[in-house]
């Protein structure tokens, strides 16, 4: 069934999906090779921060990444972009996509939720 979802989802073109505060789709993690290089806000990107790629989303937005299979959910900042034919929702960092259990997988449904609570960078564990 998975097979089906991921074929299912090279139709939506997140670029093209206006700016919501949740949305339902899939998310992969970046591969090793961008380790070191510069984010689309400028930042090094790192494996180890809880950092995520996101193309509609502001810079610097907080967003909860819930996996729909086991309900594990992770807090990441949007600090990158997807390259404009990737048609997954969002990228993580391996920390985030270790924390959400799908490293082996390498793709999970996900529901990602905007944080707008000022307090919630309280609660953002330390990168």
């Amino acid at each position: 069934m998975l097979s089906q979802e991921i074929l299912a989802q090279k139709k939506l073109n997140y670029r093209n999906v206006p700016v919501v505060d949740s949305a339902i789709g899939f998310a992969s993690y970046y591969s090793d090779r961008f380790i070191g290089k510069r984010t689309a806000n400028g930042e090094i990107f790192s494996q180890k921060k809880m950092t995520c790629a996101h193309n509609t989303l502001p810079m610097g937005t907080l967003v909860r990444v819930t996996s729909l299979k086991s309900g594990q959910f992770v807090i990441v900042r949007v600090n990158d972009r997807l390259h404009r034919h990737n048609p997954r929702l969002v990228d993580l960092s391996k920390a985030a996509a270790t924390q959400l259990g799908f490293i082996k997988k390498g793709i999970i449904k996900v529901n990602v939720v905007v944080l707008k609570d000022e307090n919630v960078e309280k609660k953002v564990p330390k990168e």
